[in-house]
């Protein structure tokens, strides 16, 4: 059955939008950026909060121009058809862009899976995105009460809550991450996150034990535990 002409036109305004999705750069493959896949992840450029432990710092300013043209980005891909499962669109923050539903069913159309890794500070453009991904990698960086002083954005952590309840009431795969030292929030703290994100419904849980400045406690083998016996599925890395 054809589709109705609105949903063509929509379909083909998408695609046009894609085209201006701003890339700050691509790695040709990963095996651990989207569980089970090999992939290319595709960095968005452009992200409004200002986490001091940042990866990506180079990918924070909204306005700084594509270092790759989305039309170079596609060619790359159509020539790894057959070997490549996926595609991850990662940043930065994905979700900035308007362009990002396009860019996300122009590799579909090519036969690509499509995850998406997002700190979940637009949770009124997420829904949307939600059935066009097969898994989400979403950030969630603290209690609730510490979220302004980490992202130096205010409301931050009411928006990057709402997205996770977005998330674990759609049936999209995917883990919840948290980063964490103590000098950030102490180790009460992450175990009360753990109880409160386990009673919204989230089933995996990947925390990242970061080692770095004013990390004055670590984690021991019962807090591990104690932690990992909330979830059904635990990850534990350490940076």
């Amino acid at each position: 059955m054809p589709s109705p002409p609105d949903a063509c036109e929509a379909a083909a305004g998408r695609r046009r939008d894609a085209a201006s999705l701003r890339v700050g750069g691509m790695t040709a493959l990963t095996t651990i950026d989207f569980p089970g896949r090999l992939a290319a992840v595709v960095f968005c450029q452009g992200c409004p909060w200002r986490c001091g432990y940042c990866h990506n710092p180079g990918l924070l300013d909204a306005r700084a121009p594509s270092s790759i043209a989305w039309a170079d980005v596609l060619a790359f891909l159509q020539a790894r058809q057959g070997l490549l499962d996926g595609v991850v669109f990662s940043g930065g923050e994905p979700t900035l862009q308007g362009a990002l539903a396009g860019a996300i069913a122009d590799v579909q159309a090519r036969g690509f899976e499509v995850a998406l890794h997002t700190a979940g500070m637009y949770p009124d453009r997420l829904p949307a995105i939600l059935p066009q991904l097969d898994w989400i990698g979403l950030d969630l960086k603290a209690p609730l009460h510490r979220y302004d002083a980490i992202t130096r954005v205010p409301g931050s952590g009411e928006r990057a809550w709402e997205s996770l309840r977005h998330w674990v009431a759609s049936d999209v795969a995917g883990e919840c991450r948290t980063t964490w030292h103590a000098g950030m929030f102490d180790i009460a703290e992450l175990h009360a996150l753990a109880e409160s994100i386990a009673a919204l419904g989230v089933k995996h849980w990947a925390l990242q034990e970061c080692r770095g400045s004013g990390a004055s406690a670590s984690l021991g083998r019962d807090d591990i535990s104690r932690l990992a016996a909330r979830f059904s599925s635990f990850t534990l890395r350490k940076a």
